[in-house]
């Protein structure tokens, strides 16, 4: 099969390589790249657990002054095992969605326990820290990257995309569907898609593309991609 992706290449250099591996055909196409940006200045030590809902939250904080004993809340197991990386020793991870991660939270830290540090880009799917707060929660957000939009693709790839379309495409964000649905547009892509599989990170995400025609949409949470490929 013919898979197209569009995450940053850091994100799925890998599952590009296990995929291709498959003996599948591989195409990359990022739509977005990750800026981290300045935040302010917390004392880590008035925490008792860290929330995670990406690996470049992880990626661009300072955890030189953090607790690594803390308890320590992923939506994933990218986001996971970037946290185990860099130190965090009592992580939590849900199953690749923010719904599971509130409830991985609820059922394992009691608001007594202390207050709670969301750590996210500009851009949230859900507004999870506003959700903890009416369970009870003391939360404070830190936003310390941003998903800045690519301008400019090789048109070489471009055309031969447009000889070879994908079966299946992964799209993982809002900003990334926004994104797709102008590149789709701006190279006259719109009426190409109708045999590709279009899989998506929420319903958020594929409604963005729903004006396009494609076989058929799946939603599904990162760490799925591989069981994704015997749906179709």
């Amino acid at each position: 099969m013919h898979i197209l992706f569009t995450r940053p290449l850091e994100d799925c250099h890998e599952m590009m390589l296990k995929f291709q591996s498959l003996g599948n055909h591989i195409s990359h196409l990022p739509l977005i790249n990750i800026q981290g940006i300045e935040y302010k200045s917390f004392n880590y030590s008035e925490f008792k657990g860290i929330v995670f809902t990406s690996a470049n939250a992880i990626k661009f904080l300072n955890i030189k002054k953090i607790d690594k004993q803390l308890k320590c809340f992923c939506v994933g197991n990218a986001t996971e095992k970037k946290a185990r990386s860099v130190g965090f020793q009592n992580v939590f991870a849900a199953e690749g969605n923010v719904n599971n991660l509130k409830e991985l939270i609820l059922q394992n830290f009691n608001p007594s326990e202390g207050q709670l540090i969301y750590v996210s880009g500009e851009v949230i799917s859900s507004n999870l820290d506003q959700e903890l707060i009416l369970e009870g929660y003391n939360v404070e957000r830190i936003i310390n990257y941003r998903a800045n939009e690519i301008q400019k693709y090789d048109e070489n790839f471009i055309e031969k995309l447009k000889l070879k379309m994908p079966d299946i495409t992964y799209v993982y964000s809002q900003n990334s569907a926004i994104n797709f649905l102008k590149v789709i547009k701006n190279y006259h892509l719109e009426s190409l898609w109708m045999n590709t599989n279009l899989m998506c990170v929420g319903e958020k995400t594929s409604a963005i593309l729903n004006e396009i025609k494609w076989k058929k949409i799946f939603l599904f949470n990162p760490g799925e991609e591989e069981f994704l490929l015997y749906k179709i």
